[in-house]
């Protein structure tokens, strides 16, 4: 009897956790599009600053890496680096919109910018899951709660009775 009442509070307790993953996953993409936004504000101002000194992109990123000034090398490392993670970060995004529901928490958990996550959870709010994916998840993850507590169970019994047996 215990063993069916904690089954089931893991269960539940697993369901309620798992059933965050989607909108986790959805206030990430909000963030993405936002982090988005500002880079290429970023990178466009660079860029129009390198046309209106009648140089391309790549052409002020090796004369500024080229100078003989600190600071414009280090400036010249720093957008490098912002013009790659916003290409990184839109490919992430045409990723999300292309995939469909359940393609979208897989390749949020295998592609996520870990930054980004990081970000995202210190301010997640939780929210009640109304959509296929959510309860989707929620039903996966009272599945794997009922079921660890299970197979925990098993072992536990099992050793219990060996023990009995040997006495």
């Amino acid at each position: 009897m215990l063993a069916r009442t904690l089954g089931m509070a893991l269960g539940l307790m697993t369901a309620i956790l798992f059933s965050q993953l989607p909108e986790y996953a959805q206030q990430y993409r909000q963030r993405l599009g936002g982090a988005i936004d500002e880079l290429r504000r970023v990178v466009g101002s660079f860029e129009r600053d390198a046309r209106n000194s009648g140089l391309t992109r790549s052409d002020a990123l090796d004369r500024m890496a080229k100078s003989n000034d600190e600071l414009q090398k280090r400036q010249s490392t720093s957008i490098a680096g912002h013009i790659g993670r916003l290409e990184n970060l839109e490919a992430e995004r045409d990723a999300l919109r292309e995939a469909g529901p359940f393609q979208r928490l897989g390749i949020f958990i295998s592609q996520s910018d870990s930054e980004l996550a990081r970000r995202t959870l210190d301010d997640f709010e939780p929210a009640v899951p109304t959509t296929a994916e959510g309860a989707v998840a929620a039903g996966g993850g009272f599945l794997a709660g009922w079921g660890l507590t299970r197979i925990f169970g098993r072992m536990f019994r099992r050793r219990r009775r060996l023990g009995w047996r040997a006495n």
